[in-house]
């Protein structure tokens, strides 16, 4: 597969979450890219029920990058697609505060923060959309 850039890896991860969301009967909204922030929006048809998430995408099952502060973690859910190179990308579906629990500090260098593939690549979490619950 040719090699993408960053910010096609980024769409494409996204939209398949929007994709995924979609088939569950969401009405799904992405936001304005290249921000730090909320990447998406979805909600019921009724409107009653709104969900905000995160999407990370990676080409390849990896470690997730979440930069030098964890506490800046926002949204209601985080969707992390990887394996995004492949015929078969994978998500898993996370809390917030999943995600602080599990993450580690790079002691060197920037002291960034990391979600490593065995915390996260878990039965738990994969494929796990109904955690987000219905809308």
């Amino acid at each position: 597969m040719t090699k993408l850039p960053p910010g096609i890896v980024g769409n494409t991860g996204l939209y398949y979450a929007c994709y995924k969301l979609s088939a569950l009967g969401w009405n799904v909204m992405p936001t304005a890219r290249n921000t730090r922030g909320i990447d998406i929006v979805c909600f019921s048809v009724d409107g009653k029920t709104v969900r905000t998430i995160q999407v990370k995408s990676l080409t390849k099952a990896d470690t997730v990058p979440l930069g030098t502060d964890i506490e800046k973690i926002m949204g209601d859910f985080w969707v992390i697609v990887n394996s995004l190179g492949t015929n078969d990308p994978r998500a898993y579906i996370l809390l917030p505060h999943e995600v602080r629990a599990l993450a580690v500090r790079n002691v060197g260098g920037k002291r960034a923060w990391w979600l490593p593939l065995k915390q996260y690549a878990v039965d738990a979490f994969e494929e796990q959309w109904q955690r987000i619950g219905q809308p």
